[in-house]
């Protein structure tokens, strides 16, 4: 049952990033009319959810708490 603690290491290490780094995403909006496209292109950056990254890391303390209490 190694694999319980990796998981909850990674749920960890990934809230607590989700609480930093936007997730940037890409947007093309355009028109083709014939053989010429018309378009434009937006970029924007949002958070994730701050629900989300609490869980995430409560669900990562959790395992790794229920991970290493079955280890010892």
């Amino acid at each position: 049952m190694k694999s319980l603690p990796i998981i909850g290491a990674l749920l960890l290490i990934l809230g607590v990033l989700s609480f930093v780094v936007p997730v940037p995403h890409t947007e093309d909006h355009g028109v083709k009319i014939g053989d010429t496209k018309i378009g434009i292109q937006t970029h924007d950056s949002e958070r994730v959810p701050t629900v989300l990254s609490v869980l995430l890391v409560a669900g990562g303390v959790a395992a790794l708490a229920f991970g290493l209490k079955k280890s010892a």
